[in-house]
């Protein structure tokens, strides 16, 4: 493995780890389509603080992008209390609106500089390595490492310091607000975050990257828990083991390293759909089949219990007669049978059912309730 693969797979971890810690919260409240909203829209910030300094390497765009970002936040909720468009709508128009300002001005006026709209969605974490970071004539790394883990600390800190306020917030706004806590200050403050993370991926990873790392890897997560704590870490986790999936996805295909690891976000989320423990759809199959055939069951067994000691009580218990009155097939019918045997519940003689005691006291609960 040579260093820049060694590098490029330090951004991209550290870029997965900064972007998860402010997804989480994303996720949970319910605005994850506010990431990729945010992620197009400081375009127009970018491109005006540019505009401005004429210098991409100032630091006043970080901050115009942070500002937009906000703004974007602002005009959703804005429209939203209009009661005439549902966030989702409010999304759709402001952030497309706001990256196509960004898309025409650069077009417009700023053609002859390195401000290329396909690597603003899509980066390139294969040319990060090439800008270095110098202090006193040394070379410490590329400048995209140094800036995502600028990120990853203003996200970790912030998680640190206001875990308890943002955890409120997020499951009880009204709480928090009467506890002394401003909502509203912790949303905005997360907002900018959330752009500032944005706007220091853009040119490594790009803002699809950046959606996908900010909403996959919680979204994978909590399927998998439902403590806060754990989901950060596993968050994490999957995020930068998603990255190095997909760098090494790319080396293997010669494909778009930001496109792989994007890829591999969504398999780590569809791994979890479908085997997640107690949330995932096999498990929630098989708990309805328990269920299904648990109820089977008990209704059996009230019906036996109802025909016990009459006339038809052997004609009413028999395999085939059961098929007909609950309309069963037959494989149902019999599995129905060998649980109910194998749980005690009946016994076969010849072709008729016999509740036990067991059964009797279950058909009597099921009478009962």
């Amino acid at each position: 493995m040579t260093p820049t693969q060694v590098e490029i797979q330090l951004i991209a971890a550290v870029t997965a780890a900064a972007c998860a810690l402010p997804g989480v919260f994303l996720v949970l409240r319910r605005m994850a389509m506010l990431s990729d909203a945010i992620s197009h829209s400081i375009l127009l910030g970018i491109v005006l603080a540019y505009f401005v300094t004429r210098n991409l390497a100032s630091p006043l765009l970080l901050v115009a992008a942070a500002v937009t970002g906000l703004v974007t936040v602002a005009l959703v909720e804005l429209l939203g209390r209009t009661r005439l468009l549902k966030a989702d709508a409010s999304i759709g128009l402001v952030f497309p609106l706001l990256f196509s300002i960004g898309v025409i001005l650069i077009s417009r006026y700023a053609g002859d500089v390195h401000l290329d709209v396909d690597s603003v969605l899509l980066g390139e974490l294969a040319f990060a390595p090439f800008d270095r970071f110098e202090l006193f004539g040394a070379d410490m790394g590329p400048v995209s490492l140094f800036v995502m883990l600028g990120a990853l600390a203003a996200n970790a800190l912030f998680l640190l310091l206001f875990y308890k306020e943002l955890k409120v917030a997020t499951f009880d706004p009204e709480l928090a607000a009467a506890l002394g806590i401003s909502p509203v200050l912790i949303h905005y403050t997360h907002m900018g975050l959330v752009s500032v993370t944005a706007v220091s991926a853009f040119e490594a990873v790009g803002s699809v990257l950046v959606v996908a790392l900010m909403i996959g890897p919680p979204a994978t997560a909590y399927l998998l828990t439902d403590r806060l704590p754990v989901m950060i870490a596993l968050s994490v986790g999957i995020g930068v083991a998603a990255s190095l999936a997909g760098y090494w996805l790319a080396h293997v295909l010669d494909a778009s390293i930001a496109g792989s690891m994007a890829t591999m976000t969504g398999v780590a989320f569809l791994l979890a759909l479908f085997f997640a423990p107690g949330r995932g759809l096999a498990a929630v199959a098989g708990r309805r089949r328990r269920q299904r055939l648990e109820f089977a069951g008990q209704m059996l067994a009230v019906h036996l219990l109802q025909h016990e000691g009459t006339a038809e009580e052997c004609y009413e218990s028999s395999l085939v007669q059961l098929e007909e009155h609950f309309r069963w097939d037959k494989a149902f019918a019999r599995q129905i049978v060998r649980q109910g045997e194998h749980l005690e519940r009946w016994r076969l003689a010849g072709d008729c059912l016999e509740l036990t005691d067991t059964g009797r006291e279950l058909a009597r609960a099921v009478v009962e309730r």
